[in-house]
């Protein structure tokens, strides 16, 4: 049954809420979208968030993988009636509201179900091809399932024999970027969760065992180890960069802001010394503050 106006409002709110609470740099850029776009991209990130805890809440780790499964599965058949207009929580409706607003297909939602499922049973990546599926997976769909609700530069598509230019590419690479830097982030929390998502390729490239990352051992061969990792990650944003231009006026500021800003994790993992294992990165407050002019200018450019 869909929800009246008022309990709508309220819905989003509850979605503007969590998203500020647990993704603080991803949602100091959708405050410079219009309202109804930054509704949309707080309710799809709920949704995502969402799927993330089936697996990654305290209480999912304490559970046996079967059940997980059984979670996975369910929450599948619960996506796929969403999108056939099925409404049974909060949630839904904001989401069954977004998609009639911002229509797109279920594709990158099934996808991202899917990266859940590669934890029920990975906790190791031997070559970065693998932990590429992955990140497209769990993070890379997100620029699929946002894409359409930035919208394209109007600019590009009004002569007659304008194509209409596919953001497809740039979004996902925006997507894998920030999971790339997630996990650079979070090497020592995934450590105590038993997890390695370093392509262990690169390990033995660089003379770094898995006990001595169990063991968050600091030496050179885990700076060059990072330092490495840390330019994989500025490489796809850097191909990321490509597609910003094509958005529509009003996204390019936000989307300028979110990508600058989660790449700035990138250089406080470097003022860190890389020592993730001890140390938490972040981007401060005044640093974010301080970069929206900069993202301003960017985004006047296409």
């Amino acid at each position: 049954m869909p929800l009246a106006a008022l309990d709508l409002d309220a819905a989003f709110e509850a979605c503007r809420r969590e998203t500020a609470e647990w993704a603080k740099t991803f949602y100091l850029g959708t405050l410079l979208l219009p309202p109804q776009k930054r509704r949309a991209i707080w309710a799809i990130y709920v949704w995502c968030r969402r799927t993330d805890e089936l697996m990654d809440s305290p209480e999912a780790q304490a559970r046996p993988v079967d059940e997980l499964a059984e979670r996975l599965d369910r929450w599948e058949q619960k996506t796929r009636a969403l999108f056939n207009g099925q409404v049974e929580d909060d949630l839904d409706a904001v989401m069954v509201d977004t998609l009639e607003r911002f229509p797109q297909g279920i594709q990158p939602y099934l996808d991202m179900i899917e990266g859940q499922r590669m934890d029920l049973t990975w906790t190791r990546y031997p070559r970065f091809e693998d932990l590429k599926l992955y990140c497209y997976r769990v993070a890379g769909t997100v620029g699929l399932m946002t894409q359409g609700v930035m919208g394209v530069d109007g600019a590009y598509t009004s002569a007659p024999w304008s194509d209409r230019p596919d953001t497809s590419d740039a979004a996902v690479a925006l997507g894998i970027a920030n999971q790339l830097t997630n996990i650079l982030r979070d090497v020592g929390e995934d450590r105590g969760r038993g997890r390695i998502y370093l392509p262990l390729e690169d390990l033995e490239r660089f003379g770094y065992s898995e006990d001595d990352l169990m063991a968050g051992r600091l030496n050179n061969a885990w700076s060059e180890l990072m330092q490495f990792q840390l330019q994989r990650a500025r490489d796809w944003f850097a191909r990321s960069e490509a597609g910003v231009r094509w958005l529509s006026r009003d996204a390019r500021w936000p989307v300028w802001t979110s990508l600058r800003l989660y790449r700035g994790i990138l250089d406080a993992i470097e003022r860190i010394d890389y020592d993730v294992f001890n140390h938490r990165a972040y981007v401060s407050k005044l640093a974010k503050f301080a970069d929206l002019p900069r993202s301003f200018v960017l985004a006047q450019s296409r």
